[in-house]
């Protein structure tokens, strides 16, 4: 067996990365996962508002897009299907209900409505 030989220092790990193949803000420092978890928790597609009904909730595309999405859960799972009013029957009425689905940390993660 033959005794390794040390690599030339083109070819050792460097701890930094040159200053020139940087291309953003140096002084900004360095944006982790856990930061980047952070900002997208704040600036994501959720409203921060609880509309107390159908009509404000119209007014807001966030809560149209979570109302859209329970609709199509509907359809997904073969809950329910469009049918004709009946004449002999009585019609059961539905309420939209709105929540803000909140993490650990009290923060909005998501509208939900149901």
């Amino acid at each position: 067996m033959e005794p390794t030989q040390s690599l030339s220092k083109d070819w050792r790990y460097a701890t930094n990365h040159p200053e020139n193949l940087i291309i953003v803000d140096v002084s900004k420092g360095v944006t982790t996962r856990s930061k980047f978890h952070d900002i997208c928790s704040h600036f994501a597609f959720i409203s921060h508002i609880k509309p107390k009904n159908i009509l404000e909730a119209e007014g807001d595309s966030y809560w149209l897009i979570a109302m859209q999405e329970e609709l199509n859960q509907f359809e997904h799972n073969q809950v329910w299907h469009l049918v004709s009013r009946p004449n002999d029957r009585p019609i059961i009425g539905t309420k939209w209900i709105f929540k803000n689905k909140l993490d650990e940390s009290e923060n909005v993660v998501r509208n939900k409505a149901g």
